[in-house]
């Protein structure tokens, strides 16, 4: 069952479908994070915090190009996302985008993917998650992956595409081996992201990540 909608002033909406949510809710839920799934941007605009989770493809026509190997396209769940991160930075309120979600947020923000990268052999999912090591990749230690993580961590990895340009304020923060960029932060607004899945990590060290989210405050917007 999806988290109820609760009272406690920080509150998690999961921008998504409930019938692929589950795993987010469960970690949440476990973290004593207090969370709910959607598809109304309305509703999620009634949360503190968002979370974009991770999903298909982003139809490429939203990033100025045609289908060259995108896959489980949801158009209407795009459209209803990008709404709901529109409110969120507008208002400064925390976002976090995993998988699908740093995609979202990157083409929103008007960066563009890679459909399918070279190295997808490497990062898709293949029957379960794959693992790779991901490597800071910022000059400043102040991110959250550094205050995180340090110089490098183990992840998993479920995604055949990736981030290319990036978009207006996003900085990359962490990549992997073979240079894809596997976690962003916004300049300004609070806004991070990652490539993997934190809410799955066999370990527990995406716990970490999670809790940091829910920790993050709104920063006015001039």
């Amino acid at each position: 069952m999806p988290c109820p909608a609760p009272k406690n002033p920080v509150t998690i909406a999961i921008l998504g479908r409930s019938h692929d949510t589950g795993n987010y809710e469960n970690s949440l839920r476990r973290l004593k994070l207090s969370c709910f799934t959607t598809l109304d941007p309305e509703q999620a605009d009634a949360a503190s915090h968002l979370l974009l989770p991770g999903g298909g493809d982003i139809t490429p026509a939203f990033f100025g190009q045609q289908n060259h190997g995108s896959r489980g396209i949801d158009t209407e769940l795009d459209i209803l996302q990008m709404q709901a991160l529109d409110s969120f930075l507008r208002q400064g309120k925390p976002v976090l985008g995993i998988c699908k979600g740093i995609q979202i947020i990157n083409v929103a923000l008007g960066g563009t993917l890679i459909q399918h990268i070279p190295t997808a052999a490497s990062h898709q999912w293949n029957g379960a998650d794959q693992h790779h090591q991901v490597y800071h990749s910022s000059l400043s230690r102040t991110d959250f992956f550094y205050q995180l993580y340090g110089l490098s961590a183990p992840v998993n990895s479920a995604h055949h595409q990736a981030l290319d340009q990036l978009g207006k304020d996003l900085l990359p923060v962490c990549r992997a081996g073979d240079n894809i960029i596997e976690g962003i932060q916004h300049a300004i607004l609070p806004v991070i992201a990652v490539q993997w899945h934190p809410e799955r990590l066999p370990d527990g060290s995406g716990d970490r990540l999670l809790q940091y989210f829910a920790e993050m405050a709104v920063r006015t917007v001039s």
